[in-house]
């Protein structure tokens, strides 16, 4: 299990260091178009958070409840998002988490199932992910809209999802004075780091005569795998398969999670 945050606006070169010192490991940030610019994270703020030996979350947020606008919010969003993720420099094969930051209700799930969907079919390279309620979690993984998972504890009642990869258990908090929310995750999270082969506790890229799979051919293994993780009932288990996708990640040349 690793500890992380998630903040709103920018994390700065100082935050990043203070942040990394009191033993977070991640920090999940937004891919937003530049008219949310108060909150964008940009190519060089993923610089300092991984220079600082952080890993990086990126999550897609415009609104609050978004997701409900159902399948052409998605589109437009994905293509957002692609284009966001290729800016700041995070590499294919890792995910984008698409926000569902709302009490959302049984009415609205064909909706947000339509959204993430839609939004995955724009962001070639990337996997989707979803944030929200428990209720949210496990019906999106019912669904097969993704195949990452994000849980807040708000409007989750208590719940926790034997699928979220990221449990966000604290919200409006602060650390060493800096405004954030608290997460714990699991593994298999999608996270990312703008120089993998110097970044503490990661693999580095194979050289190009050591990439002995396709990636298209990794992504259904992982697939596999990854529905493996999803019946796995013990952490040992989960780790495991999350161990044997990076291994078919470097493999494929493809960066591990």
């Amino acid at each position: 299990m690793a500890k992380g945050i998630d903040k709103a606006t920018p994390v700065t070169a100082a935050q990043a260091k203070t942040l990394a010192s009191a033993g977070y490991a991640f920090a999940a940030r937004y891919l937003v178009p530049s008219s949310y610019a108060w909150k964008r994270m940009t190519a060089d703020e993923a610089k300092l958070i991984t220079a600082a030996g952080m890993r990086i979350v990126s999550v897609y947020e415009t609104t609050a409840n978004r997701a409900a606008s159902g399948a052409d919010a998605g589109r437009n969003d994905g293509a957002a998002a692609y284009a966001e993720a290729l800016a700041v420099g995070q590499p294919k094969g890792t995910v984008i988490y698409f926000a569902v930051d709302y009490d959302a209700q049984s009415k609205d799930f064909d909706a947000i199932e339509a959204y993430l969907k839609a939004a995955a079919k724009q962001i070639t390279g990337y996997e989707t992910g979803v944030y929200g309620s428990y209720t949210v979690v496990e019906e999106m993984a019912k669904r097969g809209a993704c195949a990452h998972f994000w849980q807040t504890y708000a409007w989750s009642r208590g719940k926790r999802s034997d699928k979220a990869n990221i449990f966000q258990y604290k919200i409006d908090t602060t650390v060493s004075g800096i405004a954030l929310d608290l997460n714990e995750s699991y593994g298999n999270e999608g996270w990312w780091d703008t120089n993998p082969s110097k970044n503490p506790g990661t693999n580095p890229e194979p050289d190009e005569e050591e990439i002995t799979m396709k990636p298209e051919d990794a992504e259904k293994i992982i697939k596999f795998l990854s529905a493996a993780w999803f019946a796995a009932t013990t952490k040992s288990d989960k780790a495991e398969f999350n161990r044997l996708a990076n291994e078919v990640r470097k493999a494929a040349g493809m960066p591990t999670e």
